[in-house]
């Protein structure tokens, strides 16, 4: 096993950054918090949709589901049960450049945990049965039909991606993927992807809260050190694109309570301070009462009942921009993409002023430092920096980095990125 012996402190906070990697590719990060008798684990799996080949989408986020099913040691539907009797809050999510599975719980319960996410890893497919297979797909299917069909706006994020990228990009399609696609799946096609991607090698385990390295690491060895590692996967190609052009246009209409605006952009991959300057820069547009779009179009002309503008940061090429405006009534989309449309010409003509800048600043460092004093979002940030960026360390240097980004900075990466004609806009319009 590797180690790496540098300790990271935490921002200052005194937070130590320790890793280790175990001889079969499994990064371990620990960092030792003894506020409360907790810990959490957080596991990141280094696959997400864009790892999905063509005809077979929505494999990933079908995998947040089957992997709560039981494995070899482990009854269908006693992962979370056994978690939860032990004190234990438990999730999974599934994005486009990963997916994590992570619980936090009394400190007591760390074996229970470590031996639970190693026996999946292991031997998932040992329960993965076609009636598994089957139960897991219908319930993927009632959440699209919640959460994307059924709900107002609830197909805006497929219909910017198709606007945003092209199909065949790896950001081209969403995460919950086709269901024409997982009706086609097969057993075989499912074994097959958890055998490409579910591979110790190919994961990062963060062990963050009451336990002190030596201790989580050799706790890591004993559940997890057995485990062979396998061939990596290859990552889809670098998927870069250029920003958008040709202005791409769509509308759509249903049963919503508003008309509504939206706008995207293609931004740089996160992981350099052009996107900063562009994630700062879309927070002076949107993000809170203060911004542009609120200050403007909904307290001064009261043109929009809510409003929004955000960077989200992905690691493939490319980055997605987003913005949006819903109308009140008698305020025509059209109107109300003109008044967005004035009031983003005018950002990147200016820039934002000084106290724009300082108080978005003051936003992102108020969020970052509240998820690291936590032991779940810390890990869960620790995951993140090392699977994405290869360096939980990274997670350190974050506040100098935004704040060391100026005026022209942010004005010059909305001139490059946020032009006019780089974006795309759907009209969401109300069914008659």
């Amino acid at each position: 096993m590797m180690w790496d012996m540098t300790l990271g402190a935490l921002n200052g906070l005194g937070y130590p950054i320790v890793q280790q990697t175990l001889d079969n590719g499994l990064r371990v990060i620990s960092s030792p918090d003894h506020l409360a008798p907790s810990v959490a684990v957080n596991i990141w799996y280094d696959v997400g949709s864009r790892d999905e080949e063509e005809g077979r989408t929505g494999f990933a986020h079908l995998f947040e589901h089957v992997m709560f099913q039981g494995s070899a040691h482990v009854a269908s539907g006693q992962h979370i049960a056994l978690l939860q009797a032990a004190g234990a809050v438990v999730n999974a999510t599934t994005w486009f450049d990963r997916t994590n599975y992570f619980e936090t719980l009394p400190t007591g319960g760390l074996d229970l945990a470590l031996w639970l996410e190693a026996d999946r890893m292991a031997t998932l497919l040992d329960a993965l049965t076609q009636e598994n297979l089957d139960n897991q797909r219908e319930v993927v299917k009632e959440e699209k039909r919640q959460r994307y069909d059924n709900v107002p706006y609830g197909d805006v994020m497929e219909l910017l991606n198709t606007l945003t990228f092209p199909p065949d990009h790896p950001y081209g399609h969403t995460t919950i993927g086709s269901m024409e696609d997982l009706d086609a799946a097969t057993l075989e096609d499912v074994h097959s992807f958890f055998k490409r991607h579910y591979l110790p090698n190919n994961a990062v385990l963060s062990i963050v809260g009451d336990v002190e390295p030596e201790d989580a690491f050799e706790r890591a060895e004993i559940y997890f050190g057995p485990l062979a590692s396998g061939t990596k996967p290859p990552k889809p190609g670098n998927g870069s694109l250029p920003p958008l052009s040709g202005m791409p246009r769509v509308e759509t209409s249903g049963q919503v309570p508003a008309e509504a605006v939206y706008f995207s952009w293609r931004l740089p991959a996160r992981g350099g301070s052009d996107f900063d300057a562009l994630d700062l820069g879309l927070t002076v547009l949107g993000h809170g009462q203060t911004s542009r779009l609120h200050k403007n179009l909904v307290r001064t002309t009261e043109h929009a009942e809510g409003s929004g503008a955000s960077a989200m940061g992905l690691i493939g090429g490319n980055s997605f921009g987003l913005s949006y405006a819903r109308s009140r009534d008698g305020i025509s989309p059209e109107q109300l993409e003109q008044e967005m449309a004035e009031l983003i010409d005018q950002l990147l003509s200016e820039g934002p002023n000084e106290d724009e800048l300082r108080r978005a600043k003051a936003q992102f460092e108020r969020h970052w430092l509240h998820e690291l004093a936590r032991v779940d979002s810390r890990a869960d940030a620790l995951g993140e920096y090392a699977t994405l960026h290869g360096d939980p360390n990274l997670i350190n240097s974050r506040i100098a980095e935004i704040t060391a980004i100026g005026s022209d900075e942010v004005r010059s990466a909305l001139q490059d990125w946020v032009r006019p004609d780089q974006r795309a806009t759907l009209i969401y319009r109300q069914e008659a």
